[in-house]
């Protein structure tokens, strides 16, 4: 169960200084690369000692929007004790802060680390896994009940746990956790490595053919028209759509960041083109977070 919040802030612009911590197996990097998706500097296995230093180095809290994440577990041993104390001193910085607690059954860390095969941080030689789990729990018994929310990870797969963190520091939804970027490209001068889908729109009516359009693009009005209002158009765009609107809510379920879609034609200055822009209208229009590139329109016969 997740503990009650301690000090308030912001939800949708979360605290200035993101601490992590808690037992070891239990999750810590998985959360760190929540709070970078989130848009924080993260920073890992960093002494407590050192955290007033990174704040002003970094600029945090002075009007910038520069956030920190940082994990403080006892890999750093003797330096970990000065966690709370540290914390003391930045609240009478003025900063807002926040410390997030992870934590899993023994069973199911003993698990992990069996399946992993590392060596606890705290088991010296001839100590079972067991016995580290037993000490790390004892000594970060005040560094719990200090925090401001516990996450038992014990039944948590890695998406469960990002939607868990993302629920309590940001007023964002899931859709907001993926970037769409949509690009035009011609197939003539190469097609794309980095794409997650790709469509052909080769098969549509080509207005290269037509003298008055062969040097504009398909961002120009006159060419759009040709292309949209083709009956084979008004059709590839329908079943387009559904299989958009069946495809997205997919990715993001299964915890995908990012999505790259390629649309294609030959030369990459006429129908990919459009239909990219059509794209991003159409995601945009959803709510989709999309940006708009076209990778080979510099390279158009406008001559």
């Amino acid at each position: 169960m997740d503990a009650p919040v301690e000090n308030a802030f912001m939800a949708d612009k979360g605290p200035d200084l993101m601490v992590i911590t808690g037992m070891s197996g239990a999750g810590r990097t998985e959360a760190m690369h929540a709070f970078e998706d989130l848009g924080y500097f993260c920073i890992d296995n960093l002494p407590p000692s050192l955290l007033i230093d990174l704040v002003a180095l970094s600029g945090t809290g002075d009007g910038g929007h520069r956030k920190l994440a940082v994990v403080c577990d006892l890999r750093a041993r003797e330096f970990f004790p000065e966690l709370l104390s540290e914390l003391k001193r930045i609240d009478s910085m003025g900063l807002t802060h926040s410390v997030l607690f992870l934590d899993a059954e023994d069973g199911e860390l003993l698990a992990r680390y069996k399946t992993t095969r590392r060596r606890h941080p705290l088991c010296d030689d001839g100590m079972t896994i067991s016995a580290g789990i037993q000490r790390e729990r004892a000594l970060l018994n005040d560094a719990r009940e200090a925090s401001h929310y516990v996450i038992n990870t014990t039944s948590l797969s890695a998406q469960d746990l990002r939607k868990k963190i993302r629920a309590l520091y940001t007023e964002a939804n899931d859709q907001d956790d993926l970037t769409v970027s949509v690009f035009s490209f011609g197939y003539k001068h190469g097609a794309p490595l980095d794409a997650d889908i790709i469509i052909d729109v080769r098969f549509l009516p080509n207005p290269y053919y037509e003298p008055e359009l062969r040097t504009l693009t398909g961002l120009d009005s006159a060419v759009a028209h040709f292309i949209l209002d083709k009956p084979e158009t008004e059709e590839f765009l329908k079943c387009w759509y559904r299989l958009l609107d069946v495809v997205m809510p997919g990715y993001i379920e299964e915890g995908k960041r990012y999505l790259s879609i390629g649309v294609g034609c030959t030369g990459g200055q006429h129908r990919s083109v459009c239909l990219a822009q059509t794209t991003y209208e159409y995601l945009r229009g959803r709510g989709y977070r999309a940006t708009i590139t076209h990778r080979d329109i510099a390279l158009a016969e406008v001559n």
